[in-house]
């Protein structure tokens, strides 16, 4: 990937403001970061939207029809300040639900809005997480990971989430398991090693007993192909106990690397999963859940006995802030984090400063983009681990608008 254009013009401003803020504000403020966010103050908010296509058309999983071709306009957040530093990246909610709050912040100080520390200072700035984020990297010319005082960011084993039930399309020609390993192919040659292959076929587009063994030939064959791969599985919720482990009978020689919600999450129904893979060697697969409609007292019950191991709440829905106070509690109680990326490249970048501040991640859901009009400059792929960028905010630079 090449470097952004518009770094240029944020290492321009830095270079030109950055030591006169310091020197108004040193003597009103606690220390020089709060000197620098104190010393911009928010001017312009502003409601853009950019391209993230998927590279390719992407089908079925265990509950939802086909999935298209991705984002092809998504709506974010450019924040400017007074001082000419912009910031920007995905809101959560509708443009009402942002505009309702915009005038509130406007001239308000950036260090009244966001702690680099720990993250924003009010939820109700939840909508705005992301850019506040971004934008605070830019005045402090860090790269978000950076905030917390790491000087190296950790790095962690990315996976492909786009392997899906496309052997079922077209509806009048099925393409067959041969089109899957061809997505994986290119997955492969992306630079993925590991897949998260869909399964749960037989939940609502095969027979029960057909597709279960779809599922299975499936997970056999990619296994076959690229055995230097590690294989993750997502039920989408659309499995019970009794099929989940009729799936894992069916592939003995499979080394899963997790398996990711295979029904809604319930503390007798994943202790009893738990308990066949610990019976069954297969101790060591990780087992995540927390995506879809999460029941948080459910998942906190099956962290406990580690009958869950990994959580899965989504990078922004949930909220960048809200995953940088879970991450160090779950760490202690040796719960690992995978924040859900899906649907967005952007939130895949999110999630790989959060894990690059952090650590405490045992891969990154990657999801890939083609021809996009962002420019996510360093942030990259590099030997199978997601590298975040070391340029400031989260490194991904707007198309110009026309």
């Amino acid at each position: 990937m090449i470097m952004p254009s518009c770094l240029l013009t944020r290492r321009a401003f830095l270079n030109s403001t950055v030591a006169g803020a310091a020197a108004m504000n040193q003597s009103l403020c606690a220390s020089p970061i709060d000197a620098l966010l104190s010393g911009h103050r928010m001017k312009d908010i502003e409601i853009r939207t950019v391209s993230l296509p998927w590279p390719r058309d992407v089908g079925r999983n265990a509950v939802k029809g086909k999935h298209g071709h991705g984002p092809i306009k998504r709506r974010v957040c450019v924040l400017h300040t007074d001082k000419g530093a912009t910031g920007w990246g995905e809101m959560q909610g509708g443009f009402g639900k942002v505009q309702r709050f915009l005038d509130s912040i406007k001239g308000r100080t950036v260090a009244e809005l966001i702690d680099p520390a720990t993250g924003i200072r009010s939820e109700t700035h939840h909508a705005i997480d992301i850019p506040l984020h971004d934008l605070a990297g830019v005045i402090l010319d860090q790269p978000v990971w950076a905030m917390t005082g790491v000087k190296q960011p950790h790095l962690t084993k990315v996976y492909s989430g786009m392997i899906y039930f496309d052997d079922l399309d077209p509806e009048e020609q099925p393409a067959g398991i041969d089109k899957v390993l061809e997505n994986c192919r290119w997955d492969y040659e992306y630079g993925y090693r590991q897949f998260k292959v869909k399964i749960g076929r037989g939940n609502k587009w095969m027979p029960a007993a057909a597709g279960l063994q779809r599922d299975i030939d499936v997970v056999n064959a990619i296994h076959k192909a690229f055995p230097d791969v590690d294989i993750l599985v997502d039920g989408n919720n659309g499995f019970t106990v009794e099929t989940m482990i009729g799936f894992l009978e069916g592939i003995p020689d499979v080394p899963l690397f997790w398996i990711e919600e295979p029904f809604h999450e319930t503390v007798v129904d994943w202790n009893r999963l738990s308990d066949f893979l610990q019976a069954h060697g297969r101790a060591e697969t990780l087992r995540a859940d927390g995506e879809a409609k999460p029941d948080f007292q459910a998942l906190e019950a099956l962290q406990k006995n580690h009958a869950i191991n990994v959580r899965l709440n989504d990078i922004c829905g949930y909220g960048f802030t809200k995953w940088r106070q879970q991450i160090t509690p779950l760490s202690k109680e040796g719960i690992l984090a995978s924040p859900h990326t899906w649907g967005s490249a952007l939130k895949t970048v999110y999630t790989a400063h959060l894990i690059g501040a952090y650590g405490n991640a045992p891969t990154i859901e990657g999801v890939t983009t083609a021809d996009s009009d962002v420019d996510f400059g360093e942030n990259r792929i590099v030997q199978g681990r997601l590298h975040p960028s070391g340029q400031p905010g989260f490194g991904l630079s707007l198309p110009t608008p026309s």
